[in-house]
């Protein structure tokens, strides 16, 4: 078969798999523009319509999808044989995609993957950086990593740490000449930097635990951002009250650019999960990650 013809149909599934030029690329890692080249030269050789585009929306015709029905077998077929190849190397090889939010990408997967390099040159890793909830299926990423309550009920997770605690903090500047507040009720008399979450669009309601007593109050926010990096500098600025991870906050709380407020009213998080499909067929690259990601970075 020409080579180029076999490749405009793994761009083609890719494209309608992906829903848009733009996000298939960003899976393929090429440009927009080069996918939008490809299809014109694929369907100029065939001679037939696969896709109808408009500004707003992508589908493939009705010609397209008679094609993907018989196309996904043969890429599903040749998948698996690559598969079967990687998993007789002597060295495993490959690339891992990985969508992690913001704290696991940095505190949990970041630590493990110098070893890992080090290790198994031959693998590469793609970190894609996402607070929002991610469909690790439909965008095409091995694992994901997401707090445990956040898992669905088919996957596979692998813990890879304790709970995380979460800490109230505001910067000194902040709190000079005003009281820092010492139980949760205070707060009605504070400013209060609050965290949107990104899929959902619901605003984080702040958790309080104390003496076995667990309650959340919806708190006013006089700042509202969507970025965890965003919401800690903006308590380090001074622009009010912020509840943070721990592990986002340390360096600034040993610092002394901000200070813990509330002590011994934060909850905790559940621990961190790498978790993927439990039907997925497991490359020799993807199970020796899984084992690198749930050994203890400090026992390197």
């Amino acid at each position: 078969m020409d080579r180029d013809r076999w490749s405009g149909l793994a761009i083609f599934a890719e494209i309608v798999d992906a829903g848009s030029f733009a996000r298939a690329a960003e899976r393929l890692g090429l440009s927009a523009s080069a996918l939008s080249h490809a299809m014109r030269s694929l369907e100029t050789k065939l001679g037939v319509r696969l896709l109808d585009r408009t500004t707003r929306s992508l589908a493939p015709t009705l010609a397209g999808e008679a094609l993907l029905a018989s196309l996904r077998p043969a890429i599903a077929s040749v998948t698996r044989a690559l598969d079967d190849l990687d998993n007789a190397r002597d060295t495993p090889a490959g690339r891992i995609r990985v969508s992690a939010h913001r704290v696991a990408a940095v505190y949990a997967i970041l630590p493990r993957l110098t070893d890992f390099a080090r290790n198994f040159p031959d693998i590469a890793v793609e970190l894609v950086v996402d607070d929002g909830f991610v469909d690790i299926v439909a965008e095409r990423f091995d694992c994901g990593v997401r707090h445990a309550q956040a898992l669905q009920g088919d996957m596979i997770s692998v813990r890879l740490g304790d709970p995380v605690p979460l800490v109230y903090v505001a910067s000194p500047a902040y709190l000079d000449g005003q009281a820092a507040p010492t139980s949760p009720s205070d707060l009605d008399d504070h400013r209060c930097l609050c965290y949107r979450y990104t899929s959902s669009g619901v605003v984080h309601r702040w958790g309080f635990e104390r003496d076995g007593r667990s309650f959340e109050r919806t708190i006013r926010g006089d700042f509202t951002t969507n970025d965890i990096d965003v919401l800690r500098d903006a308590a380090v600025s001074g622009l009010g009250i912020a509840c943070l991870p721990l592990p986002h906050a340390a360096l600034q709380l040993a610092a002394g650019t901000l200070i813990e407020v509330l002590s011994g009213w934060a909850p905790t998080l559940p621990p961190n999960h790498l978790y993927y499909p439990s039907r997925r067929q497991a490359t020799a690259a993807f199970r020796v990650f899984v084992d690198a990601m749930r050994a203890d970075p400090a026992d390197g």
